[in-house]
């Protein structure tokens, strides 16, 4: 999708936003759901880069279980790199807006196709701003790009450790089997987490109102998760740079950045 730093919006019209801030106010049961243009303002750089190559590879011959099994240093040094970068980068005001709103009231889930782990960081954040016990969970649709996975078995942790791909032996491996890890994405080819489906689509099916933020709404399962939202009868906010597929089933829709329009439609 289109990188919201890159595109002039002109100011949101005031009524519009009105009703679409008193229609998330009113929700008792809210779910927010995110794509990478949430995370545009943060400096997350997207998945492809530029040109679609990463030192002559394609991304897409990378994130897939044979990309793995043909040459997992390769896939590590590409996944190493990527945590580097997602690393210098913070949750920016939407990232904080919507962990704010969850943390108030816990009927709000919130439902991400991003990898980057910024919701859960700002999540930990206000949890500690607040003294709460834990921070609200996130439903990470596509996996963790901070975690990792046993190829062989089920061991799954968070693991935010630098990766050596400098050579074979030096990639990590379970400390149970001691086969290597993966990343804790979900890659091209492979089926969504059905716990985590089974979440998001229940969120959506029980929903007063749901807040898009920053999807294209084309990548399926994931993007039917607001539209069932919508047929549910949830009325739905869409915040995006530009038109999207749930554009036409959108109560309100709102063109501009997240950071400035999430904030205005969420905070008190």
């Amino acid at each position: 999708m289109a990188d919201d730093r890159a595109i002039a919006h002109p100011p949101p019209d005031a009524r519009a936003l009105a009703r679409a801030r008193a229609l998330l106010a009113e929700a008792r049961r809210l779910l927010v759901f995110t794509g990478a243009g949430v995370s545009a303002e943060s400096g997350v750089p997207t998945f492809r880069g530029a040109g679609g190559l990463w030192n002559g590879v394609r991304a897409e011959a990378l994130a897939t279980p044979g990309g793995f099994a043909r040459d997992p240093r390769l896939v590590w040094e590409w996944y190493a790199w990527r945590r580097a970068l997602v690393a210098r980068c913070a949750p920016n005001a939407a990232h904080r807006a919507i962990a704010r709103r969850a943390a108030a009231r816990p009927d709000t889930v919130v439902v991400t196709q991003n990898v980057d782990g910024l919701h859960e960081r700002a999540a930990a954040v206000v949890a500690a701003e607040r003294g709460d016990a834990a921070p609200r969970p996130v439903v990470a649709l596509h996996g963790r790009l901070f975690a990792t996975r046993c190829v062989r078995g089920d061991h799954e942790a968070p693991d935010d450790l630098v990766v050596d791909a400098g050579s074979l032996a030096t990639l990590p491996r379970c400390p149970r089997c001691g086969s290597l890890l993966r990343p804790g994405v979900v890659w091209f080819g492979e089926a969504l987490d059905p716990a985590d489906l089974e979440a998001a689509f229940a969120a959506a099916e029980r929903a007063d109102a749901c807040l898009v933020v920053g999807t294209s709404a084309v990548v399926h399962p994931a993007a039917s998760v607001a539209s069932t939202a919508a047929r549910a009868g949830a009325a739905l906010v869409e915040v995006n740079a530009e038109a999207t597929p749930l554009s036409a089933l959108a109560t309100v829709t709102l063109r501009g950045a997240a950071g400035t329009l999430v904030p205005a439609l969420l905070d008190d």
